[in-house]
């Protein structure tokens, strides 16, 4: 019975604290609201860079062109010890019949290369193999296996007349540091971020428990338990997390409303909003979470010097 009746008095006490110091309490909500805006930044950030990274990534391949008298057996084998590599995401077969369509439809605005096409009287093109790798720094390890069966010239290999990779070696070596760099800066930023703001949430609450010092102080005199002087400012630390967390959703929703067709015009994939509405249950959780654990940790922090008197 004691527990619980404590355990209200804490409540209340936090409460009443919370409400009392007015302008104090706002100046901490107004701290954790930028704190948690620059979170759920972060979180929309890192999202549209995930997204667009993974759409620039699916463009990326190393294409095997055979030669025009490579029989379909021939493909195959190339095309089934390239599914037994361990870095090999996807192969997609394109034929001879579906590489001269596309090359047709690539050019349709250039009609001297379709008179060409047309006076040669046969298909000129091979088909081809279209490889994905799991991580972009694997695609050099696919080549550089694909060139020792080209150079053997023997069996399966001597169908094949060319690979790709290295036009594009360029393209995907700067993928592959975008991607390794934005996940280190990303990192480093979460962390920074992280530290600035316990930093400065801590302060502006330990100015709240500065004015409550006497009362702190007649506490320790009279015996009460460190958990029960914490207790209220832990409480109150709880509200400003959850009061600014609540005014990040709602104010992420009209902006993401409002950027979500100029985002998706930029990043092609990536929507603000949609991303918003689909991960609202997420990004409730991610910055409740965080504004409750900042509030009561910053509070519990703040608190430990009065302890002391």
């Amino acid at each position: 019975m004691s527990f619980w009746l404590n355990t209200k008095r804490v409540a209340r006490y936090g409460l009443a604290g919370f409400v009392r110091n007015g302008f104090i309490s706002l100046a901490a909500i107004v701290i954790m609201t930028i704190t948690l805006f620059v979170l759920a930044a972060l979180l929309v950030s890192s999202a549209a860079l995930t997204t667009t990274l993974k759409s620039l990534t699916d463009k990326v391949d190393v294409s095997v062109y055979f030669t025009t008298d490579a029989t379909e057996a021939q493909m195959l084998d190339v095309q089934n010890s390239l599914k037994a590599l361990p870095e090999v995401a996807a192969i997609t077969f394109v034929s001879r019949e579906q590489a001269l369509s596309d090359f047709r439809a690539r050019h349709k605005n250039d009609q001297l290369t379709i008179q060409a096409l047309d006076e040669l009287g046969g298909n000129p093109l091979g088909a081809s193999l279209e490889v994905r790798a799991k991580e972009t720094s694997q695609y050099e390890s696919i080549a550089k296996y694909l060139d020792t069966m080209q150079a053997a010239a023997t069996g399966s290999g001597a169908v094949i007349d060319k690979v790709n990779f290295y036009q594009n070696k360029t393209a995907i070596d700067r993928l592959t540091t975008i991607i390794d760099t934005s996940k280190r800066l990303g990192y480093i930023v979460a962390l920074v971020l992280g530290l600035a703001s316990l930093l400065i949430t801590f302060n502006t609450i330990r100015l709240a428990i500065y004015t409550s010092r006497d009362e702190i102080g007649v506490m320790n005199l009279v015996g009460a338990s460190h958990w029960y002087v914490r207790g209220p400012f832990m409480i109150a630390g709880v509200l400003y997390g959850i009061v600014s967390a609540t005014a990040v959703l709602l104010v992420l929703y009209p902006l993401a409303a409002w950027l979500g067709p100029a985002s998706q015009n930029f990043l092609g994939t990536f929507n603000v909003f949609t991303y918003y509405t689909g991960n609202f249950a997420y990004m409730f959780f991610v910055l409740m979470l965080s504004g409750i654990a900042l509030g009561a940790l910053s509070s519990y922090l703040a608190v430990r010097r009065y302890l002391r008197m």
